[in-house]
Protein backbone atom coordinates (compact mmCIF):
# COMPACT_ATOMS: atom_id res chain seq x y z
CA UNK A 1 0.00 0.00 0.00
CA UNK A 2 2.84 2.43 0.46
CA UNK A 3 3.54 2.78 -3.78
CA UNK A 4 -0.67 3.95 -3.77
CA UNK A 5 0.68 6.88 -0.43
CA UNK A 6 3.99 8.01 -2.46
CA UNK A 7 1.60 8.19 -5.59
CA UNK A 8 -1.33 10.48 -3.57
CA UNK A 9 2.06 12.25 -1.86
CA UNK A 10 3.45 13.02 -5.39
CA UNK A 11 0.13 13.92 -6.94
CA UNK A 12 -0.73 16.38 -4.26
CA UNK A 13 2.52 17.51 -4.79
CA UNK A 14 1.93 18.70 -7.73
CA UNK A 15 -1.05 20.20 -7.67
CA UNK A 16 -0.15 22.07 -4.39
CA UNK A 17 3.41 23.04 -7.13
CA UNK A 18 0.59 23.86 -10.23
CA UNK A 19 -1.66 26.09 -8.03
CA UNK A 20 1.21 28.27 -6.33
CA UNK A 21 2.20 28.93 -10.18
CA UNK A 22 -1.35 29.40 -11.20
CA UNK A 23 -1.64 32.10 -7.90
CA UNK A 24 1.99 33.54 -9.34
CA UNK A 25 0.35 33.84 -12.88
CA UNK A 26 -3.30 35.64 -11.36
CA UNK A 27 -1.05 37.82 -9.20
CA UNK A 28 1.05 39.48 -12.15
CA UNK A 29 -2.40 39.38 -14.38
CA UNK A 30 -3.73 41.71 -12.01
CA UNK A 31 -0.93 43.69 -11.17
CA UNK A 32 -0.60 44.57 -15.02
CA UNK A 33 -4.37 45.28 -15.78
CA UNK A 34 -3.44 48.17 -13.61
CA UNK A 35 -1.31 49.94 -16.29
CA UNK A 36 -1.94 49.92 -20.15
CA UNK A 37 -0.09 47.23 -21.39
CA UNK A 38 1.27 46.30 -24.70
CA UNK A 39 -1.77 43.55 -25.84
CA UNK A 40 0.56 42.17 -28.46
CA UNK A 41 3.02 41.69 -26.05
CA UNK A 42 3.34 37.73 -26.04
CA UNK A 43 3.99 37.75 -22.16
CA UNK A 44 0.64 39.96 -21.93
CA UNK A 45 -1.42 37.97 -24.11
CA UNK A 46 -0.10 34.62 -22.07
CA UNK A 47 -1.31 35.74 -18.97
CA UNK A 48 -4.49 37.36 -20.12
CA UNK A 49 -5.07 33.69 -21.91
CA UNK A 50 -4.43 32.11 -18.90
CA UNK A 51 -6.13 33.97 -16.71
CA UNK A 52 -9.22 35.65 -18.22
CA UNK A 53 -11.39 32.29 -18.82
CA UNK A 54 -11.26 31.92 -15.09
CA UNK A 55 -12.05 35.42 -13.80
CA UNK A 56 -15.22 35.58 -16.66
CA UNK A 57 -16.90 32.77 -14.90
CA UNK A 58 -16.02 34.42 -11.59
CA UNK A 59 -17.67 38.15 -13.12
CA UNK A 60 -21.10 36.14 -14.06
CA UNK A 61 -21.30 35.71 -10.76
CA UNK A 62 -19.59 38.79 -9.12
CA UNK A 63 -19.74 41.72 -11.08
CA UNK A 64 -17.68 44.61 -10.61
CA UNK A 65 -18.32 47.10 -7.90
CA UNK A 66 -17.78 50.60 -8.42
CA UNK A 67 -15.10 49.96 -11.54
CA UNK A 68 -13.08 47.75 -9.11
CA UNK A 69 -13.03 43.69 -10.24
CA UNK A 70 -12.91 41.93 -7.34
CA UNK A 71 -12.24 38.63 -9.67
CA UNK A 72 -8.65 38.52 -8.85
CA UNK A 73 -8.67 38.20 -5.49
CA UNK A 74 -11.56 35.73 -5.49
CA UNK A 75 -10.06 33.23 -7.70
CA UNK A 76 -6.30 33.88 -5.28
CA UNK A 77 -8.93 32.84 -2.21
CA UNK A 78 -10.13 29.77 -4.09
CA UNK A 79 -6.87 28.78 -4.61
CA UNK A 80 -5.87 29.39 -1.03
CA UNK A 81 -9.03 27.16 -0.20
CA UNK A 82 -7.79 24.55 -2.99
CA UNK A 83 -3.99 24.17 -1.16
CA UNK A 84 -5.51 24.07 2.36
CA UNK A 85 -8.58 22.02 1.55
CA UNK A 86 -7.86 19.23 -1.22
CA UNK A 87 -3.84 19.22 -1.20
CA UNK A 88 -3.83 18.81 2.80
CA UNK A 89 -6.78 15.97 2.07
CA UNK A 90 -4.57 14.86 0.09
CA UNK A 91 -1.59 14.71 1.97
CA UNK A 92 -3.04 13.05 5.12
CA UNK A 93 -4.51 10.25 2.46
CA UNK A 94 -1.32 9.43 1.79
CA UNK A 95 -0.02 9.39 5.28
CA UNK A 96 -2.58 6.85 6.11
CA UNK A 97 -2.06 4.77 3.39
CA UNK A 98 1.80 4.40 3.88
Amino acid sequence: MFVLGNFVSALATVIDLLLSLYMWVVIISALISWVNPDPYNPIVRFLRQATEPVFARVRRYVPTAGGMDFSPVIVIFAIIFLQKFLVASLMELAHNLR
